[in-house]
């Protein structure tokens, strides 16, 4: 079995409990959501078309379908059950096929703005950028969203709380090489579009450039108090905990729980603890094919 199948395989197991999934991963907030759709051009636009790409159960979905725009959404997700949910919740304008980011089921051309939450990592490749780039339309938008816990973070993060710092530390004890966006990997697609060449509009070979730099970035740190097990259930809907067994899985839910009850967790009066994180908001346009050719040539003269 290929890396890359072996990916797609933890990532099927992993995410195969969708309805946990959608009650545990956080939701957006509406200051996120309002500036991804303003650099992505389509706030305010009535009846525009949006690719939600690897929708999962829509917690993205719901906060697009729910705007006044009254958005012509298509939800594209792989996997069956999580698909399954996110159809379940017939949300107004939303139309849910299955799909992947190599291999859209869309035209040419097809849409105002792509969104991939929660999920470009896992596709960041050549491939998936050329296909973005084809269903967007000539001045289209794609924008990417992540919320980070703390404990999920990239490996130089420094967490909030102790318990938080142990946690962090617990995730990057595994020999973990599916990707993931604490690897901070996900970037190297689109500064590898311009590797041979400084010129952003120009293309080189088989660097073409799809998407413009640099990207646009802003983050936002969140805060949610959940009770203690609440917590281990959302720290389990992570793909690479989630496919634990036996005793690995008991050593883990160990350790967490030790780490969540350090001597100094702080918990309100119903006995919750706070959970931190940031939720990264990423955005870029579409360069179009059209007029290269006719600028290489003045380049080259």
């Amino acid at each position: 079995m290929s890396q890359e199948d072996t990916f797609k395989t933890r990532a099927r197991v992993g995410f195969a409990k969708g309805e946990e999934y959608d009650q545990y991963r956080p939701t957006y907030s509406p200051t996120i959501v309002q500036l991804l759709l303003d650099n992505l051009q389509v706030n305010g636009k009535q009846h525009a078309k949006i690719l939600d790409l690897a929708a999962g159960t829509g917690k993205f979905t719901e906060a697009v379908a729910a705007r006044e725009e009254q958005f012509e959404i298509v939800a594209v997700e792989p996997h069956e059950k999580m698909r399954g949910v996110l159809a379940g919740k017939e949300l107004r304008g939303v139309t849910v096929k299955d799909g992947k980011a190599d291999a859209i089921p869309l035209p040419d051309a097809s849409v105002d703005a792509v969104i991939c939450a929660q999920a470009f990592h896992w596709f960041a490749t050549k491939p998936a950028l050329q296909e973005i780039h084809r269903v967007l339309k000539r001045h289209g938008h794609l924008g990417m969203v992540w919320n980070i816990e703390d404990y999920n973070a990239p490996q130089g993060h420094k967490a909030k709380t102790t318990w938080e710092a142990k946690a962090h530390d617990l995730i990057w004890s595994f020999n973990d090489e599916d990707p993931r966006f604490r690897h901070e990997k996900w970037r190297e697609v689109f500064d590898e579009q311009v590797k041979s060449s400084p010129l952003s509009l120009l293309p080189s070979g088989d660097d073409e450039q799809f998407f413009s730099l640099p990207l646009g970035e802003q983050q936002e740190a969140f805060e949610t108090w959940l009770p203690k097990e609440k917590i281990w259930d959302r720290f389990n809907t992570l793909s690479h905990i989630a496919v634990l067994e036996g005793e690995e899985r008991e050593k883990t839910y160990k350790t967490f729980m030790e780490a969540l009850n350090s001597p100094d967790t702080e918990t309100d009066g119903e006995g919750r603890v706070a959970v931190h994180g940031t939720t990264f908001a990423v955005w870029t346009s579409k360069i179009p094919a059209e007029g290269r050719d006719e600028l290489a040539d003045v380049e080259r003269q």
